[in-house]
């Protein structure tokens, strides 16, 4: 046995294996999985666009008019006027004076975390950030501070050791770096946005926030966290997806004209990646000509997003902590989350168990998702499975821990410590860490 199978089997032991499942047709809101039909809660099409016949029509014609594939990247002769024009369409829609395409959001962030985060800056992650972020602030030659939770006092104490260090206003020329989502992927609340820009202002720092579950699904026409918090303008870099509200592949940073300047001569990943295909390109911005026609969309994914909330509840579920589309039902181990999981499979609605290291060890979760193109009552008859799913695999949701064991849930506290490893600094308000110990310790436990 080679020391990969023995890594597979212990993944298995651990009920963190993952394997794909394989979907027939296109995404929308009931699909064939693995051959059998399913309603599917899981998609980050939250407005239903991916199958809509203008996009797919759009994707289409520019495949007949372009090309399937850009042939180079940006900067040698990948940019094709298809990527300027929705470049263009970008801006405008976050009113900013520019907008730079990626090839994916994780694309996007690293490029933009790493570029702005060089030697000499540091950089403050919120604990609970994506992926995407975090190995930004990996690559970046920045030293990152690791923030808990939204949780203001304890950024604004990090920033204060920062300039009491030399950094931002006080020292060095490069500005302290605040990166965070604007709505969290694994938990749907959101960042306390005007809070950040506050203290950015106050430390000389710089912001970057992550829209990709923003974008489409709040604020005036969809337009995100950062417009809802009437914060257009101040945010030095957003970064957007194309692949979730607005059906499509691909990402962009929203800035203004010189940091899209910038970001095109310093972002390695676009750079050396090939430009997002034009077809994908097209789609996405056929379905940002059907947002800006159809704003109510995303007021039915809103009054969708409440309606499951409160059939959730009436199962017994804490749904408390969600505002947004994003609905956690948080199980706490792996292996009864697989259980609750397959369980409401066999019942015909897909949720799939998210588990470590993409949730803090202990928070193993089905992570729910809306989308516009549900029906309330689709959604209802979901939380009723869900909820008879989760007496079937042994976990009672009513108390929050399985049913056989009385195991509790891991406090909010140990899972942030497993998240994110101390390092030296002292009780007010929480401990904070440097990046790169947090992150190998996730690694390990993957």
């Amino acid at each position: 046995m080679t020391e990969i199978q023995e890594r597979l089997d212990e993944l298995k032991e651990l009920g963190l294996y993952r394997r794909m499942r394989l979907v027939s047709g296109p995404q929308g809101p009931r699909v064939v999985l693995d051959g059998k039909p399913v309603l599917l809660l899981c998609s980050n099409n939250y407005l239903g666009l991916a199958d809509h016949p203008r996009v797919r029509e759009a994707a289409a014609d520019a495949a007949m008019r372009w090309g399937v594939g850009a042939g180079a990247s940006r900067l040698v002769s990948g940019t094709m006027t298809v990527h300027r024009r929705l470049e263009e369409s970008l801006a405008m829609f976050k009113g900013t004076e520019s907008a730079l395409l990626f090839g994916s959001g994780y694309l996007a962030n690293t490029g933009v975390v790493s570029a702005l985060g060089g030697a000499g800056t540091t950089i403050f992650s919120d604990e609970l950030n994506h992926a995407s972020l975090i190995d930004g602030c990996r690559l970046a030659r920045g030293e990152t501070f690791v923030y808990g939770h939204c949780d203001l006092d304890h950024l604004e104490w990090g920033l204060q050791q920062a300039v009491r260090d030399g950094d931002g206003r006080r020292g060095r020329c490069r500005p302290p770096l605040i990166v965070t989502d604007s709505v969290f992927s694994m938990d749907g609340d959101i960042a306390p946005l005007e809070g950040i820009v506050e203290l950015a202002e106050h430390y000389g720092a710089r912001v970057v926030v992550d829209e990709a579950h923003g974008t489409g699904c709040m604020g005036p026409d969809g337009r995100g966290a950062i417009a809802e918090a009437g914060l257009e303008g101040q945010i030095d870099v957003v970064v957007g997806t194309l692949g979730k509200a607005l059906g499509s592949y691909g990402a962009f940073a929203a800035c203004d004209a010189q940091m899209a300047a910038y970001l095109t001569n310093t972002a390695r990943s676009l750079i050396f990646s090939t430009a997002p295909p034009p077809p994908a390109v097209a789609g996405a911005m056929a379905a940002l000509d059907l947002l800006f026609e159809q704003p109510r969309r995303v007021e039915r994914l809103q009054s969708n997003a409440a309606v499951l909330r409160d059939a959730l509840a009436q199962e017994g579920f804490d749904v408390e902590g969600s505002t947004t589309q994003i609905v956690p039902l948080v199980v706490g181990d792996a292996s009864t989350a697989m259980r609750v999981c397959e369980a409401a499979l066999d019942r015909g609605v897909f949720a799939q168990a998210i588990r470590p290291p993409t949730v803090p060890e202990g928070t193993s979760r089905l992570r729910l998702a809306v989308m516009a193109s549900h029906t309330k009552d689709e959604l209802r008859e979901a939380a009723r499975v869900l909820g008879k799913a989760a007496m079937a695999a042994g976990w009672r949701p009513s108390v929050g821990r399985p049913v056989a064991s009385g195991q509790t849930l891991a406090t909010e506290d140990a899972a942030g410590s497993s998240a994110h490893q101390a390092a030296d600094a002292p009780p007010p308000p929480r401990a904070g860490g440097v990046f790169d110990q947090q992150a190998e310790s996730i690694a390990r436990a993957a």
